[in-house]
């Protein structure tokens, strides 16, 4: 390789580097000016639901719409309102979907028993069907003349494989 080339090559991926790195940094998050209300904050998130992302918490989400949720937690919490109450605003708010472990409820039955529901469904035709399917097959023993043709069958089988 020539050095001029090399050169270029070089200058081509250090130009890469410098547009690629930056665009995958994240924003600094400023320092926390209270760290206890911080953790109380993130422990309080991990028990709600992002609203965008549906499979994570509040706490892992980076979406912007979760962000500003665990703002209105944190002025909330800097308002004095406890856990019970900021969980009672946002549940009156979107509904028990927020929480990521809705509460045991008729309405959520549903979701908790369900798949039990349908598990013990699923066991229960399946072995009513294998008694059927046991009761309808009949075991009869071969006749003279069957069990005469099965053994020349297999001794014809026998011999192929020899030769």
């Amino acid at each position: 390789m020539k050095p001029a080339r090399r050169y270029r090559c070089l200058v081509l991926l250090l130009t890469l580097c410098s547009v690629v790195i930056p665009a995958m940094a994240e924003q600094a998050r400023p320092m926390a000016d209270d760290p206890v209300l911080e953790e109380r904050v993130l422990n309080l998130s991990r028990e709600l639901r992002c609203l965008v992302c549906q499979n994570e918490t509040l706490a892992d989400s980076r979406a912007e719409l979760a962000v500003d949720l665990r703002n209105q937690v944190r002025e909330q919490m800097k308002a004095g309102k406890s856990d019970e109450e900021i969980i009672t605003f946002l549940t009156a708010r979107y509904g028990d979907f927020v929480l990521y472990r809705p509460r045991v409820r008729p309405v959520t039955y549903v979701l908790w028993f369900g798949p039990f529901i349908l598990l013990a469904a699923g066991l229960v035709i399946l072995f009513r069907y294998v008694k059927r399917r046991r009761d309808v097959i009949v075991d009869t023993p071969l006749s003279a003349e069957e069990r005469s043709q099965a053994k020349a069958l297999l001794d014809t089988e026998a011999g192929k494989e020899i030769a």
